[in-house]
């Protein structure tokens, strides 16, 4: 797919593509030095760098189109219902979170990089579909930028503020009469909209809030194990990229679109022909809902990788998302709710004896 775009022609007789790839790969999955490749693969240092971004523009230039494409109407419905079957949240298009990702200090640059986590990062802001697939990137903010200002400096964010981002007209919530608009999931970091749901705060909740907070938070993790297998399977997002912060883009939009190719071709595998995401690499529950954490989690957290994001914008609530949520509160304990979950009481409470008419 990426030969055209790697094709060279001089007097000289250039690198083979397949070298090039092969490189390029290996210096993205193994997470080693530039010039431990080089010697690997007996490339001048100059040159294995050059191959690096030639090769991952590339990449992006041809996987994106394919492999991450700008949602329609068609794909959010979709995903919704894959949303629905897999993890029994309704009208769910996504869910979101970000990370800082760590880079060398570029020269001259001032504070502008430099985090509250005290290291110099990009930020990746991203959602994902109920299959650990990306379905929208927003790479390359400063990692100095306020809370607040990286999730409303998107433009994912601003499409969404704007009734810009194509998603479908509100639909029945299955089995009721209720009218409700797609939605974004995120944890109590972002801030609650009409298109976006957060958990209810943790302080004197009650108990359909609680069983709220259980189920969204199902919905939710699926992100979360979607930049485990980012992470662990592409090593060099464990280490400070050391290159310009606009290469250092190149190679996480890179990452982003292999991660979906190799899912999307996987899944046409059965469960135990699959080697890039085994049906045990990520989160998984047994048949009475017990939480099993994934192989990825095995790795432990890495100080120098990913890193999750703060609070990134305000909580004051909305009056209109507020009752939405409210809204989607009392269908998930009612009849139609309970319905598709009904382990949702025992693990939202542990195991407590419940009093049900205090819902």
């Amino acid at each position: 797919m990426v030969r055209p775009l790697l094709l060279k022609r001089s007097r000289r007789r250039p690198l083979p593509v397949k070298l090039k790839l092969a490189a390029t790969l290996a210096f993205l999955a193994h997470g080693d030095s530039i010039k431990s490749k080089a010697w690997e693969f007996r490339i001048g240092k100059s040159t294995m760098y050059k191959i690096v971004i030639e090769v991952c523009q590339a990449i992006w230039t041809i996987l994106q189109p394919l492999y991450l494409p700008e949602p329609s109407y068609e794909l959010w419905t979709q995903i919704a219902e894959n949303f629905f079957s897999k993890w029994q949240f309704p009208n769910c298009v996504g869910a979101i979170d970000g990370r800082h990702m760590q880079i060398q200090a570029p020269p001259n640059s001032g504070s502008e990089f430099f985090n509250y986590k005290k290291y110099f990062s990009l930020v990746l802001m991203a959602s994902c579909d109920a299959s650990y697939k990306f379905t929208w990137v927003d790479i390359g903010q400063y990692g100095s930028i306020s809370d607040g200002g990286v999730w409303s400096n998107s433009a994912f964010a601003d499409g969404l503020e704007h009734g810009e981002a194509k998603l479908p007209p509100p639909k029945m919530l299955p089995g009721s009469h209720i009218k409700f608009p797609y939605i974004f999931v995120a944890d109590e970091a972002f801030p609650l909209n009409a298109y976006l749901m957060r958990p209810y705060p943790r302080t004197a909740l009650q108990n359909k809030q609680r069983v709220f907070n259980y189920r969204l938070s199902r919905a939710r993790r699926v992100i979360e194990n979607t930049f485990g297998i980012l992470v662990s399977r592409w090593r060099i997002l464990r280490r400070c990229i050391c290159n310009t912060p606009r290469n250092a883009e190149v190679m996480f939009q890179t990452l982003v679109c292999l991660h979906n190719f190799i899912m999307t071709e996987e899944s046409k595998e059965t469960p135990q022909h699959r080697n890039y995401c085994p049906s045990t690499y990520v989160d998984h529950e047994d048949q009475n809902g017990n939480t099993i954490p994934g192989d990825w989690r095995a790795g432990g957290e890495d100080e120098r990788g990913l890193q999750r994001i703060g609070r990134i914008g305000a909580n004051n609530l909305a009056r209109t998302a507020a009752l939405l949520r409210d809204i989607l509160c009392d269908y998930l304990i009612s009849e139609a709710g309970e319905e598709v979950a009904p382990w949702q009481y025992e693990r939202a409470f542990r195991g407590a004896i419940l009093n049900l008419p205090q819902f």
